[in-house]
This record gives structure tokens, C-alpha cells and sequence, in this order.
């Protein structure tokens, strides 16, 4: 469960970004950056590295819990740490993705109530807490091919916490669960960095 748990952590984490953009916006401090000499993407890119930084002091807190707890970490230290870097790398990502929703709504009250939406059902459609072979119906299928799913097997598998008791995943996200979130992270920096800066730029010109 504690991969599970990192999992969440980054994504909930992410929302941050996002918040802090649309009180930006509600402030005026993007109307000050119009006569520094830098690019329109420099604001988000310090934003989205800073709340790495962030996720990165969440993902220390937690694993030093779960060590408490009883957790331990049953992989080359090689594997462990590239565990750690999907982590971070996908958190990254993710807050790209809450950057471009903050900066197309604009306002943070809804900001917050669209991304509790659309990120609760992420984290529990998905693998972290539950097999997703159990799930009912057309659950299993966004499950198995649901992102946070994707993160937390290539984590588990990485900081060796699976078992052969555990069911063989049938998805192909799951079955190759490294590569997948490798590839999930940069689908969504590819879409999302430049729709983001797109919108960065248009609120900057309003």
C-alpha cells in the first residue's frame, strides 16, 4: 500500500501549482512580469520546480513513515532510486497538467473544486489501494489503463514490493509498468507545457 500511498501524495501535491497560478492571477503579479526580459514559460517552469522541490520533501516524509511503519525497500539500489525518480518525474508532469487547468479557469475556488473532481476518482480508479482485477465492470479497464495505476505498479515493482501471490496484471500498462509511466510522463509534459505556456500567454495579454 505505501507505493500506493507516494502515488497520491505527488498527485494531491500537484494541485499546488495549479492554486498558487490562479491566486497569481487573482493578485496581479503577472501583469508585473510584462516588462521583465523572459520568456512567457520562465514563471511556470520556476512554479512547476519549485513544487518538485515540495514533492520531493512529501515522498521523504512518507518514505521515512513507512519505514516506521514496517515498509522496507526490497530492490538494488539502483531500482530504488529510479522508483524514486518516476516519482518526481511524473509529479512534475502532473503539475503541468493542474498549471494548465489553473490558468484556463482562472479563479481558485473553482480551480479547487475541478481538480478534487477529477483527482479523487484518479487515485481511487486505479491500483493504489485496490487489486484493479476486482473492480466491476468497465472499472477495470480505466483502471488498468489509468496513469496513477501505471506509476504505482512501476514503483511497487522497482522498490520490490510484489509477490508472486499477487495476480499477473493483464493490461499492458501494467505489464510493463517502467516503461509505461516513462511514457505517460512525457505524453503529458509534451500536451501540457505548451498548452500551458499558450494560456500563460494569453492571460498576460488580457
Amino acid at each position: 500500500m505505501v507505493p500506493g500511498i507516494f502515488v497520491e501524495t505527488i498527485v494531491m501535491s500537484a494541485q499546488i501549482t495549479g492554486y498558487t497560478l490562479t491566486l497569481d492571477l487573482q493578485k496581479g503579479i503577472f501583469d508585473r512580469f510584462r516588462t521583465l526580459p523572459m520568456a512567457p514559460s520562465a514563471v511556470l517552469v520556476g512554479q512547476t520546480l519549485s513544487d518538485v522541490l515540495m514533492n520531493l520533501t512529501s515522498v521523504v516524509v512518507m518514505v521515512l513513515a513507512g519505514l516506521a511503519v514496517g515498509w522496507r525497500i526490497h530492490s538494488a539500489p539502483y531500482e530504488a532510486l529510479l522508483g524514486f525518480f518516476l516519482l518526481i518525474l511524473f509529479s512534475y508532469a502532473f503539475s503541468w497538467v493542474t498549471a494548465t487547468v489553473a490558468l484556463a479557469l482562472r479563479r481558485p475556488e473553482v480551480f479547487n473544486h475541478i481538480a478534487t473532481i477529477v483527482s479523487m476518482p484518479l487515485v481511487f480508479l486505479s491500483n493504489a489501494f485496490v487489486d484493479s482485477a476486482r473492480l466491476p465492470g468497465p472499472l477495470r479497464p480505466i483502471a488498468e489503463w489509468n496513469p496513477v495505476s501505471t506509476i504505482t505498479q512501476a514503483a511497487r515493482e522497482l522498490f520490490g514490493n510484489t509477490t508472486s501471490a499477487m495476480p499477473l496484471p493483464r493490461a499492458w500498462p501494467l505489464q510493463h509498468a517502467v516503461p509505461a509511466s516513462l511514457l505517460w510522463s512525457l505524453v503529458l509534459l509534451l500536451v501540457f507545457v505548451p498548452l500551458a505556456t499558450r494560456l500563460y500567454k494569453r492571460a498576460l495579454s488580457r
